[in-house]
């Protein structure tokens, strides 16, 4: 089985290709292009890399969110636009899902953070399980707190009263790293490489789900945690 998984929940877009549980090929572009714009072209190129077409797929794996109000909904547009097509099914993954999967040997709390302005982040937390199942994931997650949208200085009360080390992952580290060293206690962070969300990461998670037959409602949507600016600044001005 080939899968397609794509990530547009931020600025970065990232493509995979996954064949039986192996990962062919991956791009990811970490810069400010639009998605809309290069997202197809990313897609397009990765398949022509691995001499395959869009028929040769056999489902796809798109991030739901949190994140970016207008990427998320390039991204399950493209994603809903192939799948219709093709008439093959998709399915939908947190994009802290897949930041958590990337830390997921840690042996303590795993954070994964984005960031969504105003002094606040997305984010949950977990805890990684190595799996005694050849044929699944090598670790699953437990989630310990559902996806919430926390301003940080509440995130590190919540840490806190875990008393356990944690490691701090997503693109929110660039921004607060060095606060979350001076008030978090314990506290760890990856290679830099991997505060980027991977393609790669959500299709191993969405995988797994596509083999058990486990698929998106074509009518599914991204969730965003936090309503758009526009109109928070709207009911702002309403008050």
């Amino acid at each position: 089985m080939i899968i397609l998984a794509i990530d547009s929940s931020s600025k970065v877009a990232t493509v995979a290709l996954m064949k039986n549980h192996k990962l062919l090929g991956e791009i990811t572009l970490n810069d400010k292009k639009e998605h809309s714009v290069i997202l197809m072209n990313i897609i397009d190129n990765l398949l022509k890399l691995n001499n395959l077409t869009i028929d040769d797929i056999d489902g796809y794996v798109v991030s739901k969110g949190p994140g970016s109000f207008t990427g998320l909904r390039i991204g399950m547009a493209t994603i809903k636009g192939l799948s219709f097509g093709s008439n093959k099914p998709y399915v939908s993954i947190s994009s802290l899902d897949a930041l958590a999967l990337s830390a997921s040997n840690f042996d303590g709390i795993i954070c994964p953070i984005m960031d969504a302005l105003r002094n606040s982040v997305y984010t949950s937390l977990y805890k990684g399980h190595p799996s005694l199942v050849a044929s699944e994931i090598p670790v699953t997650l437990e989630r310990l707190l559902d996806f919430s949208a926390l301003d940080i200085d509440e995130l590190i009360e919540i840490i806190k009263s875990k008393n356990e080390k944690v490691i701090f992952i997503g693109d929110g580290v660039d921004k607060y790293k060095d606060y979350l060293i001076e008030h978090c206690p314990n506290c760890y962070f990856p290679p830099n490489h991997l505060n980027l969300v991977r393609a790669s990461a959500l299709g191993e998670i969405g995988y797994s789900l596509i083999e058990n037959g486990e698929f998106d409602d074509p009518n599914s949507t991204p969730f965003y945690l936090k309503k758009p600016q526009a109109e928070r600044e709207y009911e702002q001005r309403m008050k």
